[in-house]
């Protein structure tokens, strides 16, 4: 206790935060240090020595002061020969120990040659050989006890200085670098007290000479009771827990759970500090704590047929759009053609992948799916093979308002590269669908449905009379984590603002995928499909906004309903609290991928679907957005608006 407190007051006067943040010794200052201590050696190995042993000390020998001098001769040579020098005390290793035994045994048995040499060659003696000896033993103890002793000096008042205390979630390699690193920083921020065990042990021990806390029940008890409110998770030890039952019970408990980079990215660091080799310590991403399988595609099916190919990506400076290209670059394809409307998202993506790709040829196409002239001007002139329609408007409430453009873009404009698609010859057209076209209650998910059975009734039209057309596959999937105008970046703002944070309803669930995954599974559905099939990928476990919305306070370091508010809006416009992949009569078939299953879904007759869509793209057309949503309905029996004006065409 009373060394507890003394600790306090060295604390609270500076003293301590003043020692941790001492500059290194230069060079020339350990070497002085190291040869003070081989002279007190060296003095220590004379009394104990000439006193005790008296065996030779009559012969003819160098005076004390000339056997001193000859020792510390050899032995600065030894310590240049060894760099011993080199090393900063407060960071001594092994390495830094083996040297230093190296260099004093050395100089030990290089000046036993010499004397022994001395004695045959001149009649006299440098130096009892029993004074040498000691010499070496008393020297590499007292060298020892400095490296040592300063190591554990600084890293006492590392763990007193003032800093968030946490603990490191695992004992094994990765654990204990992250420790090591911390323990040598002086403006981490954070304190290490401690580490979680990785599995069940019987007894508690210390590692590093810090506690070792079981990962029991009472974990969040203790931790609370001790004022320990971070965890540092090490990347290595992300992949082998199960976010849901490990994490979550921090973040559950306001504790703070951090990460650092991999390895590899603290070794490319320019920095070379301590901190700087770490690399930053920030909040895991939310994504670590949605519990998604990790995907594997056939990468030979999707090689063999991008390899050296014309690929077309509508929309393709969009969040799908982009990643989709990015991974198809990676199998070689002949040419990539970006077709977007943006311009400027367009330059800009660009620009970035001539840097990625220098060798890849990329054609930039300003263009708009709606400007049926402009798809056939560029599907003509360039001849893609393969197309990945991603255009489309997604918002749900923005397309509540609008129904006439999203008729424009997701149904006149999938028609529209279907078309072009089947007149020049493409091989495969992949479009990029949505799980709110499944029983859909807005206009977004209506529209999408409507695309889809174009895409296939067109499909089995030409199929019928025999003609050659491309390989037409539509895949489903949910929310995009990290999309342009998703969830979670607009929680991220609201968060970083101060709050509140609103979400729509306590009860509202989601499916979600990240952005790599879903491009992912679409590459690899596009390899699966004969034609005209609806794909639907395994999107996991749904996961409830409200739960969603806290983690990400917390993982901001916050604590929900406390320092940053969750407030409920209401369902917006076209909303509804869960989204469907399948519809009721619908079922599914598996495919070689247990991620990726063949929706069976009705199929309608193409020339039934032409003529409507037709005249949906015609009433579109006359700005009439009632009579546009009617017929919609019409088309799509089971679209039934909620909570949007549109709800009485419904009664």
């Amino acid at each position: 206790m009373k060394i507890n407190k003394n600790i306090e007051r060295l604390e609270q006067s500076g003293i301590i935060s003043h020692i941790s943040k001492m500059g290194y010794l230069p060079r020339w200052g350990v070497l002085l240090i190291d040869l003070l201590l081989c002279a007190i050696g060296f003095a220590i190995s004379y009394m104990i020595g000439s006193g005790v042993f008296t065996y030779g000390a009559d012969e003819n020998m160098l005076p004390v002061w000339g056997q001193m001098l000859l020792l510390l001769g050899v032995q600065i040579v030894c310590f240049w020969c060894f760099h011993t020098y080199s090393g900063v005390l407060r960071y001594s290793t092994f390495i830094d120990t083996l040297k230093v035994l190296l260099a004093v045994t050395s100089c030990g048995i290089t000046v036993l040659i010499a004397s022994a040499l001395s004695i045959r060659l001149w009649g006299t003696k440098l130096c009892l050989n029993t004074v040498v000896i000691m010499y070496v033993f008393v020297s590499f103890t007292l060298l020892f006890c400095l490296r040592v002793g300063i190591k554990t000096l600084f890293e006492t008042m590392q763990q007193n200085v003032s800093g968030r205390k946490v603990l490191i979630y695992g004992t094994k390699r990765a654990g204990i670098a992250i420790a090591k690193m911390l323990r040598s920083s002086n403006d981490s921020g954070y304190r290490v007290v401690g580490f979680i065990e990785d599995g069940d042990v019987n007894k508690q021990f210390n590692l590093m000479g810090l506690k070792v806390y079981r990962n029991d029940n009472r974990l969040i008890d203790r931790m609370k009771k001790e004022g320990i409110s971070n965890v540092i998770v090490s990347p290595v030890k992300m992949r082998s827990l199960n976010p849901v039952r490990d994490l979550a019970v921090f973040l559950d408990n306001n504790i703070h759970v951090l990460t650092t980079p991999y390895f590899t990215e603290w070794e490319e660091s320019e920095d070379s500090s301590p901190l700087g080799r770490i690399g930053k310590i920030d909040s895991i991403k939310i994504e670590d704590l949605l519990e998604r399988p990790q995907i594997h595609i056939d990468t030979d099916n999707v090689n063999n047929m991008l390899k050296d190919k014309v690929v077309m990506v509508t929309g393709a400076a969009g969040s799908i759009g982009s990643e989709l290209t990015r991974q198809i670059l990676g199998f070689g394809p002949k040419v990539v053609i970006l077709f977007e409307q943006a311009e400027s998202a367009l330059h800009d993506f660009v620009m970035d992948l001539n840097a990625e790709y220098p060798r890849q040829r990329i054609i930039a196409c300003i263009g708009d799916v709606r400007d049926r002239h402009r798809v056939e001007e560029v599907i003509s002139d360039m001849r893609p093979s393969v197309i990945y329609h991603a255009a489309a408007y997604k918002h749900v409430p923005l397309m509540e308002d609008h129904p006439n453009e999203a008729v424009h873009v997701n149904v006149a404009g999938t028609k529209n590269m279907a078309d072009m698609a089947v007149k020049y010859g493409v091989e495969c057209f992949v479009m990029i669908s949505t799980d709110k076209a499944v029983n859909p209650t807005n206009i977004m998910g209506a529209s999408k449905r409507i695309a889809e059975m174009y895409v296939q009734s067109l499909y089995k039209s030409l199929q019928k009379e025999g003609k050659a057309c491309p390989r037409f596959i539509t895949t489903r999937f949910g929310n995009v984590l990290g999309s342009n105008g998703s969830v979670i970046p607009y929680f991220k703002k609201q968060i970083a603002a101060g709050g509140p944070v609103t979400v729509t309803h306590p009860e509202i669930i989601r499916y979600f995928m990240t952005i790599p995954e879903a491009c992912c599974l679409v590459l690899e559905a596009s390899t699966l499909g004969n034609g005209g099939e609806i794909f639907i990928f395994d999107m996991g476990e749904p996961v409830k906004i409200l739960d969603l919305a806290k983690n990400m306070i917390r993982l901001a370091g916050y604590v929900p309903g406390e320092d940053i508010q969750i407030v409920f809006t209401g369902l917006r416009p076209g909303e509804k609290l869960y989204e469907e992949l399948l519809n009721q009569k619908e079922t599914t078939l598996p495919t070689e991928n247990s991620k990726i299953m063949r929706a069976k879904v009705r199929e309608y007759e193409y020339e039934q679907v032409s003529e409507e869509v037709d005249k949906l793209i015609e009433l579109s057309n006359q700005s009439k957005p009632f009579m546009t949503v009617s017929l919609m309905k019409q088309i799509v029996p089971e679209f039934v608006s909620r909570n949007s004006v549109y709800e009485q065409l419904d009664r």
